[in-house]
């Protein structure tokens, strides 16, 4: 298995917080614990996971880093800048982003939640008789012909195109786990195609893809785990091994 490593080799190298900056720590968004804590995110690997419960910022996070490099706040590529409501956070105001000294030729950034806007941005631009169809570059087929996940999975398929940064949040949203272990196939292309990721998840199987860098949010610190540290992993393991003794305590039953 050959996967690419080195920091020079990277896109983006490092987020840091222009703490100095801040107005208030007691506002959203950085009251969260994955703003409030952070100082410089280090990313050393062409995979990097950050995980932690619902609400401790991890998606914001990725969003802020996401508009820093210049992303639409509800996804698509850099060209995107369809807005259908602004509920994103100002904090890629106050981030710095070290970028590496290669480029990338290609970026996504995918966001389950407003993934649906993306879709409807693609064929209203498809509705102008201007060059090809967009959803030619995501398999010929309108996304909002396909089931979600159907649609997540033809953007990694046909739309990543490889030497590209992807910033993934949650993209298990819509995914089974046989789905998600074709995710990890696709992103070992793409790292092996000179690509980096950047995912929010909560999936154990996502989590398990070979010598990524995890960063656990645990809501007072942002820290570097090993998978087998990660909630995710631990809890999974434990209801599958004694799913009707977890069943018992879970639901007081006996």
């Amino acid at each position: 298995m050959s996967i690419y490593s080195g920091e020079a080799q990277l896109y983006l190298r490092h987020a840091e917080l222009l703490r100095g900056q801040i107005p208030s720590f007691r506002q959203y968004p950085f009251h969260l614990p994955a703003v409030r804590e952070l100082r410089r995110l280090e990313f050393t690997h062409p995979v990097t996971f950050l995980v932690g419960e619902n609400g401790t910022g991890k998606s914001t996070l990725l969003e802020g880093i996401a508009a820093a490099w210049g992303f639409n706040p509800e996804g698509g590529t850099l060209n995107y800048s369809f807005s259908t409501q602004a509920t994103h956070s100002g904090l890629h105001e106050y981030l710095r982003l070290a970028r590496g000294v290669r480029r990338p030729k290609d970026g996504f950034f995918l966001r389950a939640e407003s993934f649906y806007n993306v879709a409807t941005y693609i064929d209203q631009l498809d509705e102008e008789p201007f060059g090809p169809p967009l959803k030619n570059s995501y398999g010929g087929k309108s996304l909002h012909e396909q089931s979600h996940g159907e649609s997540f999975f033809a953007t990694f398929v046909h739309r990543f195109g490889g030497q590209g940064l992807y910033l993934l949040d949650e993209p298990e949203a819509a995914l089974s786990p046989l789905r998600q272990m074709s995710l990890l196939v696709r992103m070992h292309e793409l790292v092996e195609s000179r690509s980096q990721f950047i995912i929010a998840t909560h999936s154990p199987i996502l989590l398990g893809y070979p010598g990524a860098q995890i960063y656990m949010l645990d809501g007072e610190a942002i820290r570097s785990v090993e998978y087998e540290e990660t909630d995710h992993y631990a809890i999974t393991k434990a209801f599958l091994n004694d799913r009707s003794g977890m069943l018992r305590e879970l639901l007081g039953s006996e």
